[in-house]
């Protein structure tokens, strides 16, 4: 079995972490990743205190495991959502899109073990001066939104820049990339692209199919002009927006034209108006099933992996 110190510092079996995907992380999702062994997340995204309070409560109703909530820095409701997350205790919090050092303190004194989201070695060492006890670096081959460095360039990067523990996380969805990212230093992963066809994701069936059908090229990244690329499947809608971004339109048109797409996508399955946030590795995903059978998957193919590596060696 693969253990590693980050299942020791969080409390799981499996160092797997579930991605907190906006409007994708509900409770459904996130108590079947606990419930497996790994750490499931719930997103906070753009949702006031309340909704995400709720979104707690159902999980502690299926498990007893530890799971996360990530929050979105730039929210409107981060605050309320900061001292909420501090209130009910939650065992980790998971920060992206922001610097999280204004809510260390409250966090820390709560007991809330935080693992930010990171995309670059300065942003690392500013968050484990503050207080963080892991990061999570991401690579731009990741969905949503997205950095310039891989996840091959950034993690051995991050890993040599800090003495806290890295998990790895864009560009992984079998046990050949989690054994290639504990390779690189890692001492866990985040998945999310896979975890959109588990049986627990609410996310609608459109999005599911869209991503069992998608081949390698089958992704985007749109708003590099605005400051805020983000990753997703090619569709009309990233057609539209491509062609916006490259006709020069204000950055005011380009906002409100990706206004709620992602709800649109995720809720509703709209392929005109949705932007279907996924990964590179979207090529790799072929089939439903339960979050459980992910997991396991994704470890003993990884085991598999490290057993089998010195075949290359002579």
């Amino acid at each position: 079995m693969i253990r590693t110190p980050v299942c020791d510092l969080v409390g799981i079996e499996h160092p797997i972490f579930q991605g907190g995907m906006a409007w994708i992380a509900d409770a459904s999702l996130a108590g079947a990743v606990s419930n497996a062994g790994g750490l499931g997340i719930i997103s906070a995204m753009n949702a006031d205190a309340a909704w995400v309070r709720d979104q707690i409560h159902q999980v502690r109703a299926m498990t007893d495991k530890p799971f996360g909530v990530n929050i979105m820095l730039m929210s409107p409701f981060a605050d309320e959502v900061a001292a909420m997350v501090a209130e009910e205790r939650v065992p980790v919090v998971v920060t992206g899109a922001g610097n999280p050092t204004k809510y260390m303190k409250t966090w820390l004194a709560a007991g809330v073990k935080v693992i930010p989201v990171v995309a670059s070695c300065s942003m690392a060492k500013l968050v484990a001066r503050t207080g963080a006890c892991a990061v999570i670096a991401e690579g731009g081959e990741s969905g949503g939104h997205v950095g310039d460095l891989t996840t091959m360039a950034l993690v051995p990067q991050v890993v040599d820049t800090v003495s806290i523990p890295v998990l790895a996380a864009g560009g992984i969805a079998d046990g050949r990339q989690m054994a290639a990212a504990l390779m690189l230093g890692a001492q866990g992963v985040q998945v999310g692209t896979r975890f959109l066809v588990a049986d627990e994701c609410t996310v609608s069936e459109v999005y599911k199919q869209k991503v069992i059908k998608a081949k390698d090229i089958s992704t985007i990244v749109t708003g590099r002009r605005t400051g805020h690329p983000v990753r997703a499947l090619k569709t009309p809608f990233t057609h539209d927006y491509a062609q916006l971004e490259a006709a020069a339109q204000l950055d005011e048109e380009l906002h409100g034209h990706s206004a709620g797409a992602l709800r649109a996508a995720a809720k509703d399955g709209d392929e005109e108006r949705g932007y279907f946030m996924a990964g590179q590795v979207a090529g790799m995903v072929t089939k439903e099933e339960p979050a459980a059978a992910i997991i396991e998957d994704l470890v003993q193919g990884c085991e598999r992996e490290l057993r089998g590596a010195m075949r290359w060696v002579r």
